[in-house]
């Protein structure tokens, strides 16, 4: 059950799952804090590193010295992208909670049209995607990724009709989160469980440009990929046992 953080008023907290990626930090935490300043967003950025030991940390010393509002936790002995958002949605103290990859492949741009459907009480979850109408992703994609994602799609079926369900930029209210239990995730897809585990209704998608990583490497790989199985696995089985 997620901690029941004081949320600040407004307040917009971005959760970003880091391993290994500080060469992509100091490029995307000030681009984060350009978006939501230049719409008036009172935010913070919390950076969750499963101990890098890259200069990670350092990096974020040094933009949080230069007055930018972010901050790292280094998580020692835990891994994984969905248990590293979670623990940032925890001690985070934002009203507004975003979760975004660290690569730049996410439009930091986006997150204040994601926040405003949320306030204004058109959606209960709100994900940036990559395959509704207007969205779309770099031509270097390529056909075999194209068809991985589309498949994966597929098998979620069930749980969403979305047009791009895998997405990893999303945003949600806390006390939406706050809603969830049994939490037990696995992989990188967090936004599939907590749409199923919050009882989403009104899910919006805001469509964005799905950039490449220039920096750095992916972290997409085969154990990754059973992962997703074993996940969407888990959550057939929570929603068909409460039907």
């Amino acid at each position: 059950m997620p901690g029941d953080a004081g949320g600040q008023t407004d307040l917009i907290s971005v959760a970003v799952p880091t391993y290994r990626e500080a060469e992509n930090i100091p490029l995307l935490v000030p681009r984060v804090h350009d978006a939501l300043r230049s719409a008036d967003l009172a935010h913070e950025i919390i950076l969750i590193d499963d101990d890098s030991a890259d200069g990670s940390l350092d990096v974020v010393d040094r933009l949080a010295r230069d007055g930018l509002p972010v901050r790292m936790i280094v998580r020692q002995g835990e891994r994984g992208l969905s248990t590293a958002v979670i623990r940032g949605f925890d001690e985070s103290r934002g009203r507004y909670l975003v979760c975004m990859d660290a690569d730049l492949s996410h439009p930091p741009e986006s997150i204040p049209t994601m926040i405003e459907l949320l306030r204004a009480g058109q959606a209960d979850f709100v994900l940036g995607s990559r395959f509704c109408p207007g969205g779309g992703t770099d031509a270097q994609w390529g056909l075999f990724r194209w068809l991985n994602s589309h498949v994966a799609k597929l098998l979620a079926r069930p749980l969403s009709r979305l047009d791009d369900p895998m997405s990893g930029f999303f945003a949600l209210e806390r006390q939406t989160y706050l809603r969830v239990h049994d939490l037990n995730p696995i992989g990188y897809k967090i936004a599939l469980e907590l749409i199923v585990k919050c009882g989403c209704r009104d899910i919006r998608e805001v469509p964005i440009h799905f950039a490449d990583r220039k920096l750095g490497q992916s972290k997409l790989n085969a154990t990754e990929q059973l992962n997703y199985l074993r996940h969407l696995y888990r959550l057939y089985r929570y929603l068909f046992s409460k039907r």
